[in-house]
């Protein structure tokens, strides 16, 4: 416990190690007033962390301005947000470093805008062809043949929203 000049308020410094070894380890720390126990403090903080890093990460995909007041069409642009922040969330697991840290304004920047495609309507499945695709990312392994990935995970492949359709992926 300490305090600052001029101040009477008593202030703990709680820090949280993540990792296993100390190449791995990452130091997560911040100053509370509160006298709860500091595991609880740590959860409450965890929480915390991953709302800070999900705006950090993906607020340009709609959180960060509003261009109305209108509540229907705040609603509908923060669930269309919330669908490719869902989206890219599962693609950045897949990207190797440095990758997989960018936010989404880098990588729009570095990646999409790079890449072209187009998409057509075969039988049941939407195929959507991507040309340029950094190899590097290997997201032809990731996402070619989707429909039947999904299949052997027990997945249903099936867009509802989409009226059924399958989505699948070429890489040119």
């Amino acid at each position: 416990m300490f305090n600052f000049d001029g101040h009477k308020e008593k202030y703990r410094l709680i820090s949280q190690r993540e990792g296993e070894t100390s190449k791995d380890y990452i130091y997560k720390s911040f100053l509370t007033l509160s006298s709860k126990p500091a595991i609880e403090q740590l959860e409450t903080y965890k929480g915390r962390w991953s709302i800070e890093d999900f705006f950090n990460f993906d607020g340009a995909m709609g959180f960060d301005l509003a261009s109305t007041f209108n509540l229907n069409i705040r609603y509908g642009k923060m669930s269309l947000s919330l669908l490719a922040q869902a989206a890219t969330y599962e693609l950045r697991k897949k990207l190797p470093e440095p990758y997989s840290r960018w936010n989404s304004n880098h990588l729009a920047e570095a990646l999409f805008t790079k890449m072209d495609g187009d998409i057509r309507v075969k039988d049941d499945t939407i195929i959507v062809t991507c040309y340029n695709a950094p190899k590097e990312l290997n997201l032809q392994n990731n996402y070619q043949d989707l429909p039947a990935k999904l299949i052997s995970e027990g997945i249903n492949p099936k867009i509802p929203w989409l009226y059924d359709y399958k989505l699948d992926f070429r890489f040119k």
